[in-house]
């Protein structure tokens, strides 16, 4: 019943007059009775037949005010604010085990936004911290969760910074910057240091990752991570990598 309510497919049907080119040869006899052949070529007129397929989707979030009683929805919202009080099912992570990678070398051309390389700098101390204990356990939780958003509202918070603090990815930190007006897709870029990097490891639409942006050069962008592999790592990817939902862009003024 819901997803007839979610979806709507509309079909319709189209036909056009469209022409063809075609050849055709004509016989005649002159006068003397000499037999000759003309060959011309004519514009055919045909039926091309057109079948336009929309699908219309309408958000789950409509669906539930136009379902639930205003006690359920005052329900639901709290579900969606606080994952269900499971964040380590939303919060998401990386599986990746492999070591953190060596910025030697590397020739950062940032854009004109201003970051801040503090941040940063703190963050990359972080490196080789294994469960996110410091992370998690500063953000309220009295044991593991999935902790990358954890680690990055850490380094905020340890800016000075009450806000942006969120630990799950897509209900709570792409939010906040979409809802700030500091958001940028993938392909943004004028990225700067200790801007968001949010990733969706299984092309869902929905964000499962996050991790703090160190700068980029001409194609790749660098990252510390919390939670890669149970780790804070530095990765990197390329700029147009298709996991990268976006970025969360950071008002350092």
């Amino acid at each position: 019943r819901i997803f007839n309510q979610q979806y709507k497919l509309t079909l319709t049907e189209e036909v056009e007059i469209r022409y063809r080119e075609e050849e055709r040869t004509d016989t005649w006899t002159d006068e003397d009775g000499n037999e000759h052949t003309d060959t011309y070529t004519v514009q055919v007129p045909y039926e091309y037949y057109i079948l336009n397929v929309k699908l219309t989707n309408t958000p789950l979030s409509t669906i539930a005010e136009n379902n639930l009683t205003p006690e359920q929805l005052e329900m639901y919202r709290v579900y969606l604010q606080t994952s269900g009080n499971k964040p380590l099912i939303f919060g998401g992570g990386s599986s990746d085990t492999s070591a953190s990678e060596d910025l030697s070398g590397v020739d950062f051309v940032n854009g004109t936004r201003p970051g801040n390389t503090a941040i940063v700098d703190l963050a990359k101390q972080q490196v080789g911290n294994v469960g996110g204990y410091p992370y998690w356990s500063w953000y309220g939780f009295n044991s593991r969760v999935e902790w990358c958003a954890c680690f990055v509202s850490w380094c905020y918070g340890q800016m000075g910074l009450s806000e942006p603090r969120f630990a799950a990815c897509q209900s709570q930190g792409i939010p906040w910057f979409t809802s700030h007006g500091q958001w940028g897709a993938r392909g943004y870029e004028n990225i700067a240091p200790g801007d968001a990097i949010f990733f969706d490891w299984d092309l869902d639409g929905s964000a499962d990752h996050v991790g703090l942006v160190i700068g980029r050069d001409e194609s790749r962008v660098y990252t510390v991570e919390g939670n890669s592999g149970d780790a804070c790592k530095i990765k990197s990817y390329p700029l147009d990598y298709a996991c990268i939902k976006g970025y969360g862009l950071m008002n350092w003024n």
